[in-house]
C-alpha cells in the first residue's frame, strides 16, 4: 500500500488546493499517469501518481487546501489485496462550503444523469475540448461506461460546460453566480475570477455621490493576487538573504544563426529551430562544466546538481510567472528539446503544468528578447544559486580580423549567489556558452 500525498511543486510552496480528481476508487494507475489536477498560488498544475497499482481511497474531497506532505488517496500495489480507508477529517484541511448531497458523492468518479460512469482522464478532457455533456452521451462500454469512442462521435452542439477557471468556479459557487450567464473576458471567453467578483458586486451605481464614494482614492492599495504576492514573497526573501553578485556579456551568434539556417533548410516549418533553442542548450552545458552554479544552497552549505534541471521562466497571460524545467537538458537533442521547450511554454500558458515539470530546476534562465528587452538582469530564485538572463539578438558592427562588419549579437548576463560562487566561476561559465555557440554543431 503507498500513500499519494499533497505534492511539494516549488521551494515556495507550503500548501495547495485540490481542484480535480483524474481517477476513482478501483481505477488501475501505473507510475507516472496523471491522478489530479492540484492549484497553487501561482498556477494550475497536473499531478502523477509515483505508484502503480489500484485506487483504494479518495480521503481528500476537491476544493479543498491541505499542506504540502497531506495524505490524499491511498494506492493499493499490484501484490496487495484491495484495501478500502474512510476519509478521516484532515483538521489543517480548509474544507469548502457545499450541500451535503455533494460532500456524500464520491470524489473523482463523474456519473452522469443517466447513470453512465466515466473513470478516465482522457474520456473527461475530450468532452470538455469538443463542448460536449457527457450526461447527454450514451456509454457502449462495459457496464455503460461512455468511452473515447462515444464522445467522438458525439454531436458537440448540445448542452456543454461552460469555460471558466478553477477558481472562477469555486467563487461562483460559493457566491450563487450562474456561469452560464457571464461573459468571459479571457482567452476563447474563459470566465475568470474577476468576471464572478465583478458579478458579485452587482451593476455600478448610477448616481453621482455614490460613484464618487466608489472611485478608489489614489492612495489606496490594492491587495495583490495570489500569484503576485507569492512572487513578491520569494524574491523579496532572495534579495534579503542572498549576496548577489552579476557579470554580463556579449556573444557573437553569426556563427550560430549561419548554423542554424543550413539546418533549417530542409526541416518542415514545424521543426525548424530557432535562436532560443541553442542559447538554452549552450546554458545547459556550461553548467555541467560549472557546477558551482548548478544546484542548491541549503542548510547553509552548497549542494551540487549531478543533472542540469534547466528551469525557464514564462509569463503568464493573466500575470504572473512560473519557471517550469527542462530535465536533462545538456544531454537532450536540439530537435527533442525545441519540442519540449513548445509543450512546456503551452502547458505552462494553459494552466496544465505536470508536477515532474514544476520540481525545483537546478538553475534558472530568463529571455525577454522577444519582448525588445537588449539585457536583464534576474533575481535568484531561492534555493538555487544562479539566475541566466538573455536579450534580444540584434545587429551590431563587430570587428573581425581587422574589418568592421556587422553581426547578430546576444547580452547574456549572469546573477549569482557569492556564497556558492565568486566572479571567476561567473567569468569562466559565461565564457563557455560564448565557445560552444562559436561552435554551434557541438551543441
Amino acid at each position: 500500500m503507498a500513500d499519494f500525498t499533497m505534492p511539494s511543486l516549488g521551494a515556495d510552496m507550503d500548501e495547495g488546493t485540490l481542484v480535480e480528481w483524474l481517477v476513482g476508487p478501483g481505477d488501475t494507475v501505473t507510475k507516472g499517469d496523471v491522478v489530479a489536477v492540484v492549484e497553487t498560488a501561482k498556477s494550475t498544475i497536473e499531478v502523477e501518481c509515483f505508484d502503480s497499482g489500484t485506487v483504494g481511497a479518495l480521503l481528500v474531497d476537491p476544493g479543498t487546501t491541505v499542506p504540502v506532505g497531506t495524505r490524499m488517496a491511498v494506492i493499493n500495489t499490484e501484490t496487495e489485496p484491495p484495501t478500502t480507508i474512510p476519509a478521516p477529517a484532515t483538521p489543517s484541511a480548509k474544507q469548502p462550503t457545499a450541500p451535503a448531497s455533494e460532500l456524500q458523492a464520491v470524489p473523482g468518479r463523474t456519473t452522469t444523469g443517466g447513470g453512465d460512469t466515466v473513470s478516465t482522464p482522457l474520456v473527461r478532457h475530450l468532452a470538455e475540448r469538443k463542448g460536449i455533456d457527457l450526461s447527454s452521451v450514451h456509454g457502449s462500454g462495459k457496464g455503460g461506461r461512455i468511452t473515447r469512442s462515444d464522445v467522438e462521435h458525439a454531436p458537440a452542439d448540445g448542452p456543454h460546460r461552460v469555460k471558466a477557471s478553477p477558481l472562477a468556479r469555486r467563487l461562483a459557487q460559493s457566491s450563487g453566480i450562474d456561469l452560464s450567464a457571464l461573459r468571459g473576458t479571457g482567452q476563447g471567453g474563459t470566465i475568470r475570477a474577476d468576471d464572478v467578483r465583478a458579478a458579485t458586486a452587482g451593476p455600478p451605481a448610477r448616481t453621482v455621490e455614490s460613484h464618487a464614494q466608489a472611485r478608489p482614492s489614489s492612495s489606496t492599495a490594492e491587495p495583490a493576487y495570489p500569484a503576485r504576492a507569492a512572487i513578491a514573497a520569494l524574491m523579496s526573501r532572495a534579495n534579503r538573504e542572498i549576496p548577489h553578485y552579476y557579470l554580463s556579456t556579449k556573444i557573437d551568434l553569426a556563427a550560430a544563426m549561419a548554423w542554424m539556417r543550413d539546418r533549417n533548410a530542409d526541416r518542415p516549418v514545424a521543426e525548424r529551430l530557432v535562436p532560443a533553442a541553442l542559447l538554452l542548450k549552450s546554458v545547459a552545458l556550461a553548467a555541467r562544466q560549472a557546477p558551482e552554479l548548478n544546484g542548491y544552497w541549503k542548510d547553509e552549505a552548497f549542494v551540487p546538481s549531478h543533472t542540469v534541471r534547466l528551469g525557464v521562466a514564462v509569463s503568464l497571460r493573466g500575470g504572473g510567472l512560473v519557471a517550469p524545467a527542462l530535465t536533462d537538458a545538456d544531454t537532450m537533442p536540439l530537435p527533442e528539446l525545441m519540442a519540449t521547450l513548445k509543450g512546456l511554454v503551452s502547458r505552462a500558458r494553459g494552466g496544465r503544468l505536470r508536477a515532474s515539470e514544476t520540481a525545483d530546476p537546478t538553475l534558472t534562465v530568463t529571455n525577454l528578447g522577444d519582448q525588445g528587452v537588449e539585457a536583464v538582469f534576474g533575481v535568484i530564485y531561492p534555493p538555487q544559486v544562479a539566475l541566466v538572463g538573455l536579450g534580444r539578438v540584434i545587429e551590431q558592427p563587430v570587428a573581425v580580423n581587422g574589418m568592421l562588419t556587422v553581426h547578430p549579437t546576444v547580452t547574456a548576463t549572469l546573477s549569482a549567489d557569492h556564497r556558492a560562487s565568486d566572479g571567476a566561476t561567473g567569468t569562466r561559465f559565461l565564457t563557455s556558452i560564448d565557445r560552444l555557440l562559436q561552435r554551434p554543431e557541438e551543441l
